[in-house]
This record gives structure tokens, C-alpha cells and sequence, in this order.
């Protein structure tokens, strides 16, 4: 890995801002008094948080609030619905106590499906009789972690489907407070080769508490790849190359390499100009040296991202900067889903229109993909029929094994923006009419198979 001299930029100081700081950032950047109050309104609901870095390098301030970064890191108008808005409008006019104000922000998150795709109800696995905190077990070959120090990120997006971590409710988070019990899943589950370590960002963690978390998984033989899920190269790009602990992350991935383990980089970039600074390709070059793979993947999300242009853009952007186009995820139905939302016709549209522009390296690419309850559906495009027509669908992923790969058919609509909205065909094979659905499965306690309610 390359050990050059830090330039200036590189060794500042992260510091985050939060609600509080809104009007200081505000008066910083010229912000204007009505999206000044907008921030502060919707922030009371959705989680705020950003660093220097970005509002410095990425957010443009001479398009605000139109710009793709601004609407990604700040809450705004049209995020809530509208008679929610003034209602958190009126009490903060009004100087409500907390109680009332926490009443309603309470209120209104509940309505914002926090934990969409059954994560609380059918993710969450047992070892000895007892759930365990912290942990996501919901295909067979990989189990989703999240360190409880590392439930946070540098910055926050306004459309993350795990808003629910940020906003200080205990009982909305995963959280586990160590890796034992990870582990003793781990020796009771050796068909599960994969850990995706998550949060949050994990990078938020400094390298000790990281490697307390790491290290314990090289003793588990069944686990091969390891796969750390992260913002930290968009928002934070100085993770890897200033900080004072840069080096030795960088040392500990090309630890988990030599050990003959796979370390998988899962990086998160939602918009090219992320990746146009001279930090984040540094970040990328040092992160790549020590042997990790770095896939790339963000979701179509309305107001940010929502044409081709831009997704072309951004994939030839990762391909030359040495990674791996990933995913293109569709909005979860969760959070501001309505302002995000993009329907799968114009997302299908988006995604071919931009696939076709790629040279071949670049086509890993998989997408749209709705990571929905029964897994992880692809719409490979549209067929016209004699009877109409058609969205082509897979499942790329499925709770259910014998699913995998397995193509099916809904009718084409318009306006349908998740898999709950699609009528399914008529030829639609049962079990996957069933899994779609939600009906049960027989297959799915077969010991081996399924285990029990943590598939």
C-alpha cells in the first residue's frame, strides 16, 4: 500500500454537525431562510447528520436545493407529507415542550415502515432458544452483523432504508455489543460462508474496535469472505488516507487477505461526483493495494440519480477507478419512499439506457433490484406479448434456496414502484407465487434448509 506524505486536506479533523449546527451551516453557505427552516423542520423526523468534507468537496451551493448531494445529505420539504410538516411546524412555532414534539416525531416515524422486508420479524436469528441482537440471517450462505460502535456514519443519506439506526431509539436499532455470540452462531452454522459487516458504517469504528470485531471471524474455517458495507469512501475518504489510524486499517484488510479469507470492500457511491475528488481515488487506490476487492452499489433513487446519463456516468466511474460495479438497487419502501420512489417502468428504462453505454468490464452491473421480503428480485425488462405485457423478474437471491435464479413474469404497470404493487401472471410457478406473497413455505423448516424463523 502506498505510504506517501498526507497533504493538508488529508489529515483534517473529522467533526460531524448535526441539528444543532443547522443555522451555523446556514450562515456559512448562504443557505436561504425557507430552506433553513425546511431542514430544521424535517430534521426533527429524519436523521441529520454531515462532516466538512462533504459540504466542502461535494455539496454544490451555488444549486441548492436542487443539487443531487444537498438533497442527498440535507431533510427537506417534501420528504414528510405535507400535513405532517406543519404540524411539526406549528410546535416548534409555538415552543411545545419536548414531550409533544418527541409524541409526534415518534408518531410520524412509525408510519415510515422503519424496518421494511420483515427484517425485525423473519431476520433475526436464535442460538439456544434466545434472539440475537445485532444479527441478520436471511439467506443461507450469509449472515449480516452490525457492531454496535459502529451504528453511525459520517454522514447521513435521506434516503437510507436504515434511518431507523439514527434516531436514538433503542428499540428500532440492531445492535450487538460484541462478536461472541456472532462467532458461537458461526461453529453452530457452517453453511454460512459470508459475513457482511454493516451498520451504520462500520469505518466510523477506529482500526482497534474494528479489529476486535474482524479477528475473531479468521478463527471460523466456514467463513471465506468477509464483507464490510460502507459509505466512508463518499463522505469520509480521509478514513484511509489521513487519519491517524489510516494505516493501520489498511494493515488489518491486508491481515484478513493473508489469511486466505476474501475481503470484500462493499462500497457505496450514489452519484459520480462522489468519486471526482482527489481523495476518494486516493482512498480507492490504498484500499485495492492491500488485496480487497472494492464492489460498488447505491439505489435509484428520485431527485439524485433518477436518469441514465447519470448511472452511466457513475459505473464508468467505478471501472476506472479499479472497482466493481455491483448493484443498482431500487428505493426501499421505507422512510421519504414517496419523494424517492421511482417506478420499475423508468427504472428499467434507466437501467438499460445506461447499461447499453458501458463497455463490457463495466457490465458486473445487476439491476433494478428490489431487495424485498422473499429476496433479492431483478427486473430484467419488458416483453410484449399477445396477452400484453410483461415485466421480466429473477430472483438473484432467496430465502428460500430453490428459488434462486428462477424467472417469472408480472403484468407491466406505469406507476407500480415495489414488488408488493405487480400483479403476478398467471404462469407464475407456485412457490414462487407463494414466497412473493408471503404464504408459507413447507420447505422452509427443513433442518438444513431453513433452520427456523431466522431464514
Amino acid at each position: 500500500m502506498s505510504l506517501m506524505a498526507p497533504t493538508l486536506l488529508e489529515t483534517e479533523r473529522f467533526r460531524a454537525h448535526g441539528p444543532r449546527h443547522i443555522d451555523e451551516i446556514a450562515d456559512r453557505y448562504g443557505m436561504s431562510d425557507d430552506i433553513r427552516e425546511a431542514v430544521k423542520i424535517v430534521s426533527q423526523v429524519l436523521p441529520f447528520r454531515v462532516n466538512d468534507y462533504v459540504l466542502e468537496q461535494l455539496v454544490d451551493w451555488d444549486n441548492i436545493p436542487s443539487d443531487p448531494i444537498f438533497r442527498l445529505v440535507f431533510p427537506q420539504r417534501g420528504m414528510l407529507r405535507a400535513d405532517d410538516e406543519k404540524q411539526l411546524a406549528r410546535l416548534l412555532r409555538d415552543g411545545a415542550p419536548r414531550a409533544a414534539l418527541r409524541a409526534e416525531t415518534s408518531r410520524i416515524r412509525a408510519g415510515l415502515n422503519p424496518h421494511p422486508s420483515g427484517q425485525k420479524q423473519l431476520n433475526v436469528p436464535s442460538l439456544a432458544g434466545e434472539e440475537i441482537p445485532g444479527l441478520q440471517h436471511k439467506y443461507r450462505e450469509t449472515v449480516l452483523y452490525f457492531p454496535g460502535q459502529g451504528q453511525t456514519c459520517h454522514a447521513y443519506c435521506t434516503y437510507c432504508f436504515r434511518w431507523a439506526q439514527f434516531v436514538g431509539d433503542a428499540d428500532l436499532r440492531f445492535a450487538a455489543p460484541g462478536p461472541e455470540r456472532l462467532i458461537g452462531y458461526l461453529h453452530e452454522h457452517p453453511e454460512v460462508h459470508d459475513v457482511l459487516v454493516t451498520g451504520g458504517d462500520p469505518m466510523v469504528m477506529s482500526t482497534e474496535r474494528l479489529r476486535g470485531h474482524l479477528e475473531p471471524l479468521l478463527n471460523v474455517e466456514s467463513v471465506r469472505t468477509i464483507r464490510i458495507g460502507t459509505k466512508s469512501v463518499a463522505y469520509w475518504p480521509q478514513r484511509f488516507t489521513g487519519d491517524r489510524d489510516a494505516d493501520d486499517v489498511l494493515r488489518l484488510f491486508e491481515q484478513v487477505v493473508a489469511s486466505g479469507r476474501t475481503l470484500a470492500v462493499m462500497a457505496h457511491f450514489t452519484h459520480p461526483r462522489e468519486l471526482r475528488t482527489d481523495l476518494a481515488r486516493r482512498a480507492l487506490e490504498r484500499i485495492r493495494a492491500t488485496g480487497a476487492v472494492v464492489y460498488c452499489q447505491a439505489p435509484l433513487v428520485g431527485h439524485v440519480n433518477d436518469d441514465a446519463r447519470t448511472w452511466a456516468e457513475l459505473w464508468r466511474a467505478e471501472l476506472a477507478a479499479g472497482t466493481v460495479p455491483y448493484y443498482m438497487f431500487v428505493e426501499r419502501d421505507t422512510g421519504p419512499y414517496d419523494y424517492f420512489k421511482v417506478p420499475l417502468a423508468k427504472a428499467s428504462e434507466i437501467f438499460r439506457a445506461a447499461y447499453r453505454e458501458l463497455p463490457g468490464l463495466a457490465r458486473t452491473v445487476r439491476g433494478p433490484v428490489m431487495s424485498a421480503t422473499p429476496g433479492k428480485v431483478v427486473v430484467d425488462g419488458v416483453e410484449e406479448t399477445a396477452h400484453g405485457r410483461f415485466f421480466h423478474l429473477r430472483m438473484l437471491q432467496a430465502r428460500d434456496p430453490s428459488l434462486v435464479g428462477r424467472p417469472f413474469r408480472a403484468r407491466y404497470s406505469v406507476s407500480a414502484s415495489w414488488i408488493d404493487d405487480l400483479e403476478l401472471a398467471p404462469d407464475t410457478p407456485a412457490d414462487i407465487a407463494a414466497a412473493v406473497r408471503g404464504a408459507p413455505r413447507p420447505d422452509l423448516t427443513r433442518p438444513g434448509v431453513a433452520g427456523s424463523r431466522h431464514r
